[in-house]
């Protein structure tokens, strides 16, 4: 047994990678995408069944391609999109589609019941009365879906974030487990206890019966029985939500320690260790994750939109053919004094960190007869980095020292992004040979969870491949503060 089977469900598709672990260096990867769906404004779902479907068939071509049995993996690790909540019977038979992090169907009934409970819950959470997070979308389930009611009636339902369904169905219905990375984002989960906590399960009107049992992030939480494209009998070891995995796999186990993944948005996470920080500007307090009985805990900022509004200069302005055209695109202008006042507010989905407004659009100001694509599409690159930066500011009000900035996700390969992110942050980029950190981050987990390596261990395993020093200059100051003063007159 040489490998490490890391499973990577993401919000746009499914990779699987195999690691030789003998090197703990990347065999081969394989994606497979799904379709995203939109049945009403606002609302966006997945089909589980094209999710296992986009899993199985990632495992099936990685072996197939790489010639490599099944027999050969020693363990394996799950990571995923994780606030994205799914509804299926105790058969692994899913109720409806899985309505996805992204989702607001659910803004009403925060913005009824923020002002009363926002402060109590943030306290118990670490976490804001927000669409985004998954007990208000299991209460959705709950009163809209005569599937869902059915099930909850007859004790045959199962309410879960994506790692669950995914070990469900890897097991045949052996194993109905979670860990506390994904458990904090469901705002059913205390902080200081990493249960299930009975007065918000009663708040949202949710049995405890109907989730999973938290385990420890690198345990043993079953093994394969029953999939086609895999023997049985291989343990999973590891589960992590991805924002928690690409800290791990960064190597953050450090207290100071900050990473950000670029992929659909930008996650950006700070190691806190074993105390719980309260943001006083608008951060989220998670679970890290847990192991040998210790807590450990992070900061999070997000931005909702990150690689998607390349994706929307692709698609809908038809202004690049791919995604990696738009580097080439934006190195083009040459004249800064031609990008002074256009911004590009990348709000598609509304805001995250720190202003958490989820009713804020997109907009590109500031445009002059003079204004071509390539002016847009730095504007597009520098609105990331600003997304970004508002919650590296955050971090630094909140928390004494910062260490240098880690980066991953398939927008981190840009250069100029990453320049950008260095001049507008003031902070050194370190970007590693290794930006699949993600599913890397929980194959590790897997040989801690085997008892192979030690936590501190991952240090000796993290390469750096480039990294982007901060320049000073006029136009990034004078850019940031007018930045600053649009996102408070437009949106605060």
């Amino acid at each position: 047994m040489n490998y490490l089977l890391a499973i990577d469900q993401g919000t746009t598709g499914s990779t699987s990678l195999l690691i030789d672990i003998k090197t703990f260096k990347v065999v081969d990867k394989e994606k497979i995408d799904f379709p995203q769906l939109f049945p009403h404004p606002a609302c966006v779902e997945h089909n589980l069944e094209d999710i296992w479907k986009s899993v199985s068939t990632s495992i099936e071509t990685i072996l197939k391609r790489s010639k490599i049995s099944g027999k050969e993996i020693l363990a394996i690790g799950i990571t995923n999109q994780r606030e994205t909540t799914c509804a299926y019977d105790k058969r692994g038979k899913p109720l409806y589609n899985a309505i996805v992090w992204q989702d607001r169907r659910t803004a009403s009934f925060c913005d009824q019941h923020r002002e009363e409970y926002q402060k109590s819950f943030q306290h118990k959470t670490g976490l804001p009365l927000d669409p985004y997070f998954s007990a208000t979308k299991m209460r959705w389930l709950l009163d809209n879906v005569p599937a869902v009611k059915s099930a909850a009636y007859k004790d045959d339902l199962h309410l879960s974030t994506v790692d669950s369904f995914l070990l469900y169905r890897l097991t045949n219905g052996q194993s109905f487990a979670t860990e506390a990375s994904n458990a904090s984002r469901t705002m059913l989960m205390d902080l200081e206890t990493f249960h299930w906590d009975d007065g918000l399960l009663d708040f949202f009107g949710i049995s405890k019966k109907f989730l999973p049992e938290i385990k420890e992030s690198f345990t043993q939480f079953g093994l394969t029985s029953g999939c086609s494209f895999l023997p049985d009998g291989i343990p999973i070891l590891s589960i992590l939500g991805d924002q928690q995995a690409a800290l791990f796999g960064q190597a953050c186990v450090n207290v100071g320690d900050l990473k950000c993944t670029y992929g659909t948005g930008a996650f950006l996470l700070l190691n806190t260790g074993q105390e719980i920080i309260h943001s006083q500007t608008g951060l989220l307090t998670t679970a890290a994750y847990s192991h040998r009985g210790q807590k450990i805990y992070a900061l999070e900022g997000a931005a909702y939109i990150a690689g998607a509004a390349v994706q929307w200069l692709r698609d809908n302005l038809k202004s690049i053919k791919s995604s990696l055209e738009v580097e080439m695109l934006a190195s083009e202008v040459k004249d800064l004094t031609q990008m002074e006042h256009i911004l590009f507010m990348p709000f598609f989905t509304g805001i995250g960190t720190p202003y958490w407004n989820s009713e804020a659009k997109a907009a590109i100001i500031g445009l002059t007869r003079g204004t071509e694509n390539s002016h847009i599409a730095r504007a597009c690159l520098e609105g990331i980095a600003f997304s970004v930066n508002d919650s590296v500011s955050s971090f630094k009000k909140d928390f004494s020292h910062l260490n240098d900035i880690r980066v991953d996700g398939g927008a981190s390969s840009n250069n100029l992004l990453m320049q950008f992110q260095a001049n507008f942050s003031n902070k050194k980029i370190l970007r590693p040979e290794i930006v699949d950190t993600t599913a890397y981050g929980v194959a590790m987990g897997a040989m801690v969870g085997r008892g192979e390596i030690t936590v501190q261990d991952l240090a000796q395993h993290w390469k750096l491949e480039n990294e982007f020093q901060p320049q000073s200059d006029a136009y990034y100051s004078k850019k940031k503060d007018l930045w600053d003063s649009t996102i408070k007159r437009l949106y605060y």
